[in-house]
């Protein structure tokens, strides 16, 4: 093309395959504005409009709006600083949406009704700072006082869900249900006794490292026990309830009686409540951790022993 050479709107629309209209509004609103006009008033444009309007036809595409177009292609703004900007405002709408796509699997998958897809939507829509306020107003409550420690920030970032910004719908799910159950003042109570049990096994303990958890060596103790099909009621099954239970007796610095064995049982009823166990297969999902063993039959064992030789 000659750099001189004057085009007419016709011209310019077959050159870039846009509309004669289209180049109009450009046009109007300053954009590709004409250099020239012809005698007859008609608006006359060189060689540049077309670079310009291919360049502006690739950032609508984009979808930057036209002020920032004209800022653009005018050089008051820096492509590279709009692009940047308009590539990240890209990555929150695709998080946005993969976030919808997941709502929306697991609506389909779970039957839901209105009100359940309304609280996931809702729950499954808060930013991630809301989501972290969310389940820190809730590990801040029951672990209140006792987050100093440095075993307790241990067990709290243990029991924290992070859900990534592209969940797909069975993390979706997880994390409702877990932040339904983490606003359940029942369940809360529940977490706090455990966490108190904790600690106050820890202080008896006399020393600032953690101490092996209780229900950790109940298991330990019990689990082959019960893999081998040992009745927890029989004699057998003696030595094996005297390894757990003195473990625990020099954890809390108690004698070996009766009455710590009543308490252990009791303890571990608490830790074999089924929300617990729920709330840890739950933010394995979340988290993308491997699934946790379930501690039910190696704790129902282990109650059932302690409760045979106590009555």
């Amino acid at each position: 093309m000659n750099g001189d050479t004057l085009y007419s709107i016709g011209e310019l629309a077959r050159r870039t395959g846009l509309t004669v209209k289209t180049i109009r509004f450009y046009s109007d609103r300053g954009i590709v504005a004409p250099t020239d006009r012809s005698p007859a008033g008609y608006r006359r444009y060189t060689v540049d409009a077309v670079a310009r309007l291919d360049l502006v036809r690739t950032l609508r595409e984009l979808g930057l709006d036209l002020p920032t177009i004209r800022k653009v292609v005018d050089r008051d703004l820096s492509l590279p600083a709009v692009a940047a900007a308009h590539a990240e405002a890209l990555a929150v709408q695709i998080r946005v949406l993969s976030m919808r796509r997941a709502v929306l699997t697991a609506v389909a998958e779970r039957g839901s009704t209105p009100e359940e897809t309304e609280l996931m939507h809702r729950l499954a829509q808060l930013s991630r700072d809301e989501r972290r306020r969310l389940v820190g107003e809730f590990l801040d409550a029951v672990f209140d006082g006792l987050d100093a420690a440095p075993a307790f920030a241990g067990v709290m970032r243990s029991m924290t869900p992070e859900l990534p910004d592209n969940p797909d719908a069975e993390q979706v799910r997880a994390w409702v249900e877990l932040a339904e159950m983490s606003q359940d003042p029942d369940f809360r109570a529940l977490v706090r006794r455990m966490i108190e049990d904790l600690a106050a096994e820890q202080a008896r303990s006399g020393t600032a490292v953690p101490r092996r958890d209780i229900a950790a060596a109940v298991r330990d103790e019990a689990g082959p026990a019960l893999a081998a099909g040992l009745d927890p009621a029989s004699a057998q099954a003696d030595p094996v309830v005297a390894a757990f239970t003195a473990h625990y007796a020099q954890l809390i610095g108690r004698p070996d009686d009766d009455d710590l064995r009543r308490l252990l049982a009791a303890r571990l009823e608490n830790v074999n409540d089924p929300r617990r166990e729920r709330y840890f297969q739950l933010l394995a999902v979340v988290n993308g951790w491997p699934a946790p063993a379930s501690l039910a039959p190696v704790l129902d064992w282990s109650v059932q022993a302690l409760r045979v030789r106590t009555a």
